[in-house]
């Protein structure tokens, strides 16, 4: 707080953020807007980014309830008049580096950040989750919002749950990919991801690609990803990935029906409840996979 009855946020480009009062229209990236949901912030209004179409994607909207919560569009849709047509007085966007604001053209965004204040919150791989979800909640609590009593136990207890299966060694393998058609995967590098490194970090077999091309996914074909011998797949479910019940590549079709998939949205809510939710699906195939 600057004054009395204002409010400040300093964000994750080192800006100090400011209005004349505690904002209470927000709105927000899909992402961010259902994190700060799970913390008893409704944001008035969400966008999405070049990947989303012309309705959310349920994979990123966790719990919002959808029918309040105007969807502003994504891509070539958004321009500065559409984005605030529902009057927000504080727009919350996230980047991935560098402070430039993922989802939104560089024009765009710098035409809405002078009629509106904007805070960015940096999720990208640089970042730990556990950084990631603090800078959320202490945003949250500056604009009135608490996560639940019970949201730190159930993350605890999902921690603990996880840990514990994947206390052995030689445990299941783990592959996180994205399909990307009926003749690729792109499959994730774990040490790029803050949500799979803390699989990792938990004793997680989180397989990675070999090396090569792409710095935070690896192109391969479906038999390079069926070579990776996963017991479990954590699977892409954002609307701009193939499902991957749908992949009928004979050289996947082997490894897919051996294995265990979980669903895995690569834009995580960085919630403590979202995370505890996730860890406790990863746990459950585990214990499943090393009973087997």
């Amino acid at each position: 707080m600057t004054r009395q009855g204002a409010w400040s946020f300093a964000d994750d480009r080192g800006r100090l953020v400011v209005a004349d009062r505690r904002p209470s229209r927000v709105l927000a990236y899909v992402q961010a807007g259902a994190t700060l949901w799970d913390h008893g912030i409704r944001p008035e209004g969400m966008f999405g980014s070049g990947h989303d179409g012309a309705e959310p994607d349920r994979a990123k909207t966790g719990t919002l309830p959808l029918d309040s919560v105007d969807y502003r569009g994504a891509g070539d849709d958004l321009d500065v008049d559409t984005l605030l047509r529902g009057r927000p007085d504080l727009v919350v966007a996230v980047s991935y580096g560098h402070g430039q604001i993922y989802g939104l053209d560089a024009d765009t965004a710098k035409h809405l950040e002078e009629r509106v204040p904007v805070v960015v919150i940096d999720v990208g791989q640089a970042r730990t989750l556990d950084r990631v979800a603090e800078r959320f909640a202490e945003l949250a609590r500056s604009l009135g919002g608490a996560s639940g009593p019970d949201a730190a136990e159930e993350l605890r207890a999902a921690r603990e749950r996880l840990g514990a299966a994947a206390r052995d060694p030689a445990g299941p393998r783990v592959v996180a990919l994205s399909p990307a058609g009926p003749e690729q995967a792109y499959v994730a590098r774990p040490q790029m991801w803050p949500e799979l490194r803390v699989l990792a970090e938990l004793g997680v077999g989180l397989v990675s690609p070999p090396a090569g091309a792409g710095v935070n996914w690896a192109t391969v074909d479906w038999a390079e990803a069926a070579a990776l011998e996963p017991a479990i797949v954590l699977t892409d479910i954002r609307s701009n990935a193939v499902p991957l019940d749908e992949i009928t590549a004979p050289a996947w079709e082997a490894a897919g029906r051996g294995a265990r998939t979980v669903p895995w949205n690569p834009e995580p809510l960085c919630s403590p409840q979202a995370h505890a939710r996730f860890l406790e699906l990863v746990a459950e195939a585990v214990e499943e996979a090393s009973g087997d």
